[in-house]
């Protein structure tokens, strides 16, 4: 028989011991050498896992396929290995009886697959992952606890209570402020174009200027009171140039790219668009939001993706063509070995609505792209 249960993300999070949690009396460097433990985020999450385990023969790992799920693969693996069936060995169960599905979307056919060819949890990453997270809380800190104190009574509007720092957070922040200023520093300088208008046969042509902008004004004004003063003034095409333009394919989308494009498409923010991805990623319309992956695998079935889609009524009818006439090998990209680009999992009739089928058309229909002809 087999149970299934689920964890929150994260079991556990890192601290430092109690004798460093005082600000008065440790000084901020010190942080940088000093042990760190790991805390239950919620012990109620613990004792659950280690009810569900007691006695258990073996466990297969379902968390996401990156560092962070391996991390929190290893998490759950400190709270419940003791309270395994051991396999023949006293105290602690055999990791050979721990397995680890790699999965990159929620549908049956992923689920199945992955559950026939079931691997190992990777330590590796879990211990970078470690290794991340005691970083960031010794430089969040350290640096937190120093701009605090040094910023206190400094500025008398200040609220400094707390003058948190990120290690990615406050970078970031130092990019806004300084896109803002440039901002709010801007000065307009007024420039001059050329726009001319040449009616033949009642049909208004324009013609763009090749200077494209002038900011000496003298100079414009000086060309449009030559045209005034030459008599029977008059335009004489002098070549035509013909060229055709291709718009190449897209490449695969990663997580980048997907937040690029709904923000320019669909107008919706990068914390928005995640949301979306991950509510339509648990419900098994889109693969795995967060990869770094541009190009397909080898290994992935560009034509079962495409054959969800062939009864689409917006893009079926293309589809079923691309099908007949032969898919295209998606352009350049690179595959990180992660997971593969975000694309559709199964067809959609109408269940979807609002920003969640806004998407998944934005990444559908990005998908058909990547494999048509340019």
């Amino acid at each position: 028989s087999h149970k299934i249960t689920s964890v929150a993300g994260h079991v556990f999070s890192v601290d430092f011991p109690p004798q460093y949690q005082s600000w008065d009396s440790v000084d901020p460097a010190e942080l940088f050498h000093a042990p760190v433990v790991k805390k239950p985020n919620r012990g109620s999450v613990v004792h659950h896992l280690q009810s569900e385990a007691r006695g258990c023969d073996f466990v297969v790992l379902w968390m996401d396929c990156d560092r962070e799920g391996e991390n929190i693969n290893f998490e759950v693996l400190d709270c419940i290995m003791h309270l395994m069936k051991s396999g023949g060995v006293s105290g602690v169960a055999n990791y050979d009886r721990v397995y680890r599905a790699h999965f990159s979307a929620i549908n049956p056919s992923d689920i199945v697959k992955a559950y026939n060819a079931l691997g190992k949890p990777d330590k590796n990453q879990s211990l970078s992952v470690d290794a991340r997270q005691e970083l960031d809380l010794k430089v969040g800190v350290a640096f937190s606890r120093f701009q605090t104190r040094y910023f206190q009574g400094r500025y008398g509007d200040l609220d400094s209570a707390v003058l948190s720092y990120g290690p990615c957070q406050t970078p970031t922040l130092g990019f806004c402020v300084q896109r803002h200023i440039e901002i709010e520093t801007f000065k307009p300088e007024p420039y001059w174009t050329l726009d001319l208008g040449i009616l033949k046969r009642g049909r208004m042509c324009r013609a763009q200027w090749g200077s494209g902008r002038s900011f000496n004004q003298q100079r414009v004004n000086a060309l449009v009171e030559k045209c005034k003063e030459t008599p029977n003034c008059c335009a004489e095409v002098l070549s035509v140039v013909t060229k055709d333009k291709k718009q190449g394919r897209p490449t695969p989308l990663n997580t980048v790219n997907m937040l690029k494009a709904a923000s320019k498409a669909l107008g919706m923010g990068p914390h928005q668009a995640m949301q979306c991805a991950e509510r339509l990623y648990l419900r098994g319309y889109l693969s795995y939001p967060r990869t770094e992956s541009s190009a397909y695998p080898k290994s992935f079935d560009v034509k079962g993706a495409l054959q969800e889609q062939a009864g689409d009524s917006r893009w079926g009818s293309y589809v079923r063509d691309l099908l007949a006439t032969g898919i295209n090998k998606a352009r350049g990209g690179v595959d990180m070995g992660d997971h593969p680009p975000i694309t559709p999992c199964r067809a959609h009739s109408g269940e979807l609505s609002g920003d969640m089928s806004r998407l998944y058309d934005l990444v559908t229909r990005h998908f058909i792209a990547s494999v048509s002809q340019d």
